[in-house]
């Protein structure tokens, strides 16, 4: 394999673990990183050994200089579409960055027009799919051991923006990526929707999947409880059934499965050392050859985070939204006008996440 040039931008936790990734693997060698707060930049270069690499507080002119082959940014989701611009104008092969892949579907289907037009590769961070235990149920959803499958499904305690897309690429996953027709969801709450995640308090929707798997999927206050995980973010469920049995993760709870054969489990929880060496790998491989493209390819990613933003504008509209979508209102703006002042109505464990 060839070895790789790799700039990351912003070097808060997940930067670090990006940029920590890149440098552990011998295809890439992390030459720039990237961050407004000076404070942090120079406390993550000593942390990870970069003393050495260019450093610096703008991107683009970084970018331009270091010239990388891989450009990765881990910021808030505010700053999406112009660091994807960024990465194509300085000529890198790849782009590399967080989920979501958007604000709202307005800069999706912006973001999606540049990078199929300038046939940059690009990779959306849903990496929990590294994880033994999502791996187990991917493997028993394909094996056959729960006949036909008709149903996936998602909860997850922590809210929407941070969360959602996750749950629904897995469930993309787990069902083969198959294509959404339509999709319809109700919203409630406000108190998120300044936080530097926005999202309502509580969003639930349905899928339906062209393959005829129907999809339900729920983020935040109202999500239910997993009684068995003890790590308020670990709480996320995400499971796959159908005629003849049914296969569940939990992010931080291990695998459980009924099927013909009885009943299974075994343990797991996710894991950045374990989880990010094959999400970095997979980028290695793709630079290297086109037939391998990454799991997380921004196509996933765009599919699920489409899901979801339909969702948001079936809640402040009412009524089934069909796919894909169109360019419109932005959805959280929307939402938010149109959503009920009334306070959430949580589930005990996220009261005081969500109520105080």
């Amino acid at each position: 394999m060839a070895k790789y040039k790799v700039m990351v931008v912003g070097m808060g936790k997940r930067g670090k673990h990006h940029a920590s990734a890149f440098q552990a693997n011998e295809n890439f060698e992390v030459t720039g990183i990237c961050d407004i707060s000076s404070e942090m930049l120079d406390s993550a270069a000593e942390t990870l050994g970069l003393t050495n690499v260019l450093k610096g507080s703008d991107a683009a002119a970084m970018a331009a200089e270091v010239k990388p082959d891989l450009f990765c940014f881990c910021t808030m989701p505010a700053i999406r579409y112009d660091l994807v611009k960024t990465a194509v104008d300085c000529g890198a092969k790849m782009v590399a960055f967080e989920k979501p892949v958007a604000e709202n579907m307005n800069e999706a289907i912006k973001m999606k027009k540049l990078i199929d037009e300038s046939g940059i590769k690009a990779v959306v961070s849903h990496q929990h799919r590294y994880g033994a235990h999502y791996q187990k149920v991917k493997e028993i959803a394909e094996s056959g051991a729960l006949g036909r499958i008709n149903t996936v499904y998602a909860t997850a305690t922590g809210w929407m923006t941070h969360m959602m897309t996750h749950m629904l690429d897995y469930m993309g996953w787990y069902n083969g990526y198959s294509a959404p027709e339509w999709v319809m969801g109700q919203a409630a709450g406000k108190g998120k929707m300044n936080d530097n995640h926005p999202s309502p308090d509580y969003v639930t929707g349905i899928i339906q999947y062209a393959n005829g798997v129907r999809g339900y999927v729920e983020c935040g206050a109202g999500a239910p409880d997993q009684p068995e995980v003890q790590k308020w973010w670990g709480k996320n469920c995400i499971g796959v059934k159908g005629t003849e049995g049914f296969a569940e993760v939990l992010t931080n709870g291990g695998w459980r499965a009924v099927t013909k054969d009885g009943v299974q489990s075994g343990d797991g929880a996710m894991n950045y050392d374990l989880d990010m060496p094959p999400y970095i790998r997979e980028m290695a491989e793709w630079l290297d050859d086109d037939s391998k493209v990454h799991q997380c390819r921004f196509g996933n990613a765009y599919m699920g985070f489409e899901a979801m933003m339909g969702i948001l504008r079936s809640a402040a509209n009412g009524g089934q939204v069909a796919m894909p979508l169109e360019a419109g209102p932005v959805e959280l703006d929307l939402l938010k006008e149109k959503l009920s002042d009334a306070p959430v109505i949580p589930t005990p464990v996220n009261r005081e996440e969500f109520l105080g």
